[in-house]
């Protein structure tokens, strides 16, 4: 490593900085930014590059690192306006978090960063941020400068002769783990083959609390709003620019940008945003908000199966049972529902296990499915807006959903021979 004296011009040319409090609380960091840059590179605090930003030194720099951890929030003012400074001399922004709170997480990334990479850091997370930053801009993202928001990769209409797999995702009471299953489920299914993926859609119906965009750090595009607003008018080129991509494999429809009410659509868009996702994707994933409102008939009859998710206690039981009931009442195909159990037992709770199995025979329902508890880890992959998979692919919940990706893609493909 550099110290800040290396900034001086008789060194070497640097090219990138690390700015934080004290970079000694990042040891991991330093060993990838002198593996990538050797020593090119160098360390300033906070109030040093705020300085240094205002030096004609600083045009020679070509990215700054900038790492915080949950004692830096209270910097979060100085934090915001070096991000401001580097974008305003054109230098790249990396932010490195460790245990910040998703709010302050997302302000920051709201001011510009280039990329975000988690801390501890990922095997080669540091490399790739830098590549992607390195890469140049296609043609259309620099038209689109002045519209910050729509300038994530707009994704392009197939010639819709797909016939797409529709799998919702409802909880049964509030942070049981619905979109955390729906994002991880749908980054699993874009990635369960290394050659021939199939192509996977994640509808964020949620328009009020919709976490898809947080968890895959994704923006909330106004064209969203537009799309919801008028679904008669849409067409397949309409619908793909709607979505957003993450890392070039999953498209995602994103909660809108500001709260809606959920009667705001009707049946009639809901079944026409479904059909139209369904004509472009082999996999339709869509994640429901917890209340059921008119239109969730109709995704109940697009469905090929609804998984509801629920967890091992009294009230997730109660609204289990509340829920077959509707269904029942409205003659509605309660048959399609496939009980998920998260944060279930381990194999070795015999006590646990038992009373699994005991509230399977008092709803009279099979719990199919049965999630571990992924913990600390997993609600920390959430604040990062990265699944499970590209950040912590070893933890016991990540592997459940892989295997269950892996069970839906080949029964797909088994249904598509049989069908020819």
């Amino acid at each position: 490593m550099t110290s800040s004296a290396a900034l001086l011009p008789e060194a070497a040319p640097i090219v990138a900085c690390t700015v934080s409090r004290d970079v000694q609380n990042f040891d991991l960091l330093i060993e990838d930014m002198e593996a990538e840059l050797g020593e090119g590179w160098g360390d300033l605090s906070f109030e040093d590059a705020a300085a240094f930003f205002d030096q004609p030194d600083a045009a020679s720099l070509e990215f700054v690192a900038i790492a915080v951890d949950d004692h830096d929030e209270e910097r979060l003012p100085l934090v915001a306006e070096l991000i401001r400074k580097a974008k305003d001399n054109r230098i790249g922004v990396i932010l490195i978090a460790e245990e910040v709170s998703p709010m302050v997480l997302h302000q920051l990334l709201r001011l510009g960063a280039d990329d975000f990479v988690p801390y501890p850091l990922p095997e080669g997370a540091l490399h790739d941020a830098i590549e992607r930053m390195r890469q140049p801009a296609p043609a259309a993202a620099m038209a689109a400068v002045d519209a910050p928001q729509e300038a994530a990769p707009v994704a392009r209409a197939s010639k819709g002769n797909r016939n797409g797999v529709v799998l919702p995702i409802h909880g049964l009471g509030g942070g049981v783990g619905a979109s955390t299953l729906a994002v991880n489920l749908s980054w699993e299914l874009a990635t369960v083959a290394k050659a021939d993926a199939p192509k996977v859609c994640l509808l964020d119906f949620d328009l009020q609390f919709g976490s898809a965009s947080t968890y895959l750090d994704l923006p909330r595009r106004e064209s969203v709003f537009e799309l919801l607003s008028d679904t008669a008018a849409m067409d397949a080129e309409s619908f793909m620019q709607a979505l957003t991509t993450f890392n070039d494999k999953l498209y995602v429809l994103t909660a809108p940008a500001d709260m809606l009410p959920l009667d705001m659509i009707t049946s009639e868009d809901v079944n026409r945003i479904i059909d139209m996702a369904r004509t472009q994707f082999d996999f339709v994933i869509v994640d429901m908000p917890k209340t059921l409102v008119q239109w969730t008939e109709a995704v109940l009859h697009q469905a090929q199966v609804y998984f509801a998710v629920l967890e091992l206690d009294m009230r997730s039981a109660q609204n289990a049972l509340r829920l077959v009931r509707a269904l029942k009442s409205e003659d509605l195909p309660f048959e399609k529902l496939r009980y998920v159990l998260n944060r279930a037992p381990k194999f070795t709770d015999l006590s646990g296990k038992s009373r699994v199995k005991r509230m399977a025979e008092n709803l009279d329902i099979d719990i199919e499915l049965l999630l571990p508890d992924g913990g600390k880890p997993v609600t920390q992959a959430g604040d990062h807006g990265l699944p499970l998979g590209e950040t912590i692919p070893k933890v016991p919940l990540r592997r459940e959903i892989q295997k269950l990706a892996k069970s839906l893609h080949e029964h797909a493909l088994k249904s598509a021979v049989e069908a020819e």
